[in-house]
């Protein structure tokens, strides 16, 4: 018999109630919870069926799967929260295949005490970017952690996705030749979470870049079908890391130069401040494209002519290299190796 608000006494109290462990616990206090809580905003047909799976038809093609955990601290920031980046970053690891994402999967890990109206504010903010999307969460989960062993809420997500027969975008098809694109400027994501720390105490007018992708991916595949080679979102490490990674997967070098390489001026005052490099700031909303030069003028066209590649530019191009270093010619006239660091810079960026 399907649970419905009738069998509950009274609603949540969304003003001072908190996560006890019986929300979590399968009786009647967790029913309650994902009926008012997550039902009641992600609601769509495949949810409102309330089984532990979600069954539905695939369009023609490969399917494309991806899983990520948000364990971001604080859990709101200038520009967004965990729920909408969760959202965001699943939608766009699929995207990042050439692919159309289709439908996400949701996983609450609440600790007790945690507060109903926090709660509140994070999953109306994901479905809010789920819907925004057009990519629904139909299916889901909700634990409950005892306090102390947990750190208020981290969310895991699975999205799937449909490519198009015939479609190649992989980190290890670069080749000698290709040009680099970056769809905007660096670092946003990482130093709006970071202004929001309190041991780092300092301000600026930054938000995060967390967005969507596929868009911007779907205009960019319609200007240049068949001549993109990579597609990647650098988020943790940043571009730095990123790149790096691509190098080796594809077993190519790489060389930027700076001054293509667009930063805002607050990011980069910021990163001056804290001690760090744009290049290794994470990003939320940003994409690297790896393609054939013969058509890297038309991919930055269409990038420029989407509200999220107004800033993109052409930022260096691959070479052959044994040892597969990422190079940078510096704005000075002289050259560097861009390295990945060993760890992060800021760790629960996302």
């Amino acid at each position: 018999m399907k649970i419905t608000r009738k069998d509950f006494p009274r609603p949540l109290d969304l003003k001072t109630g908190r996560i006890d462990l019986s929300h979590g616990a399968g009786g009647r206090a967790m029913a309650q919870l994902v009926e008012e809580m997550f039902l009641a905003a992600f609601d769509n047909d495949l949810l409102r069926q309330g089984n532990d799976q979600a069954a539905f038809a695939v369009p023609p093609g490969r399917m494309v799967m991806s899983t990520d955990s948000y364990v971001i601290s604080p859990l709101f920031f200038p520009g967004g929260d965990i729920g909408s980046l969760a959202v965001h970053g699943t939608i766009n690891d699929v995207a990042m295949a050439g692919a159309r994402p289709l439908y996400l999967s949701a996983g609450f890990i609440i600790e007790e005490g945690f507060a109903l109206a926090d709660l509140a504010r994070i999953v109306q903010s994901m479905a809010k970017a789920s819907k925004e999307a057009g990519v629904p969460v139909v299916t889901g989960d909700t634990k409950v952690v005892e306090r102390g062993k947990g750190d208020g809420v981290f969310i895991n997500t699975a999205g799937i996705g449909v490519l198009p027969e015939g479609m190649a975008i992989s980190g290890d098809r670069a080749r000698p030749g290709d040009a680099l694109l970056i769809s905007g400027s660096l670092g946003d994501h990482g130093v709006a979470v970071m202004s929001q720390r309190a041991s780092l105490g300092f301000e600026t007018e930054i938000q995060s870049d967390s967005a969507a992708l596929h868009g911007l991916v779907a205009a960019m595949l319609d200007a240049c079908p068949s001549g993109i080679n990579v597609l990647r979102d650098p988020t943790r490490g940043g571009l730095a890391a990123t790149l790096n990674e691509i190098a080796r997967q594809s077993g190519v070098g790489m060389v930027l130069r700076e001054a293509a390489i667009p930063v805002k001026e607050a990011v980069r005052g910021a990163c001056e401040l804290l001690g760090l490099d744009p290049l290794h700031v994470a990003n939320e909303g940003k994409l690297i494209a790896i393609c054939d030069p013969a058509q890297a003028e038309t991919l930055l066209s269409a990038m420029r002519a989407h509200p999220l590649g107004r800033d993109a530019a052409i930022i260096g191009h691959v070479v052959e290299d044994d040892h597969h270093f990422v190079q940078m010619e510096t704005a000075f006239g002289g050259a560097r190796v861009v390295d990945w660091l060993a760890g992060d810079q800021l760790p629960r960026i996302c």
